[in-house]
């Protein structure tokens, strides 16, 4: 078995909770980063959902990209599915990412989509619903008003404006 790569775009950034021997900011097409997924577990539960992102259709999506040891990579995928599949929200897929480390390096990566078809998936809520559920969010991982300024912070970091998250936040005061 070759390394592993895996993409994170929300608190697999600055959570993620694995060993890997490279860090690298990257770029997946196809899909983009939205709040779209009602929390039941880490951020919400099923009675008060907080509000988690996704790799939803479409679009592109600046994250990091991870690279795993062959010898960690089983551990790896392990723990990823125990973490991101409590609910089966999202599917487990294989996409090309490119590395925007200088070198345009394309590898496959491990990336959990948001599944639109799960009663978790929330779609395009307004930004005030957005607000209020994260607001109210909280769950087995913590605080969601705290995962969406952990995200926004890390964003900040690599020079990005994610104008969905601050307009959630700018209603939060």
């Amino acid at each position: 078995m070759s390394d592993l790569w895996v993409f994170g775009y929300g608190s697999l950034m600055w959570r993620p909770g694995f060993e890997h021997t490279e860090r690298q900011p990257a770029l997946l097409r196809g899909a983009h980063r939205s709040l779209c997924v009602y929390s039941w577990v880490h951020r919400g539960t099923e009675d008060q959902p907080g509000l988690v992102l996704g790799l939803d259709t479409g679009g592109s999506c600046r994250g990091i990209a991870f690279r795993v040891t062959s010898t960690s990579a089983d551990a790896t995928i392990d723990y990823l599915r125990g973490r991101e599949q409590v609910t089966m929200v999202y599917r487990e897929a294989l996409r090309s990412i490119r590395l925007l480390d200088g070198t345009d390096r394309k590898v496959r990566a491990v990336c959990f989509l948001v599944d639109r078809e799960h009663p978790q998936y929330a779609g395009r809520l307004p930004v005030t619903k957005k607000a209020e559920l994260v607001a109210h969010g909280h769950g087995q991982s913590g605080d969601n008003v705290e995962y969406v300024a952990n995200t926004l912070s890390h964003l900040d970091e690599m020079g990005l404006r994610e104008n969905e998250l601050q307009q959630v936040m700018a209603q939060l005061g």
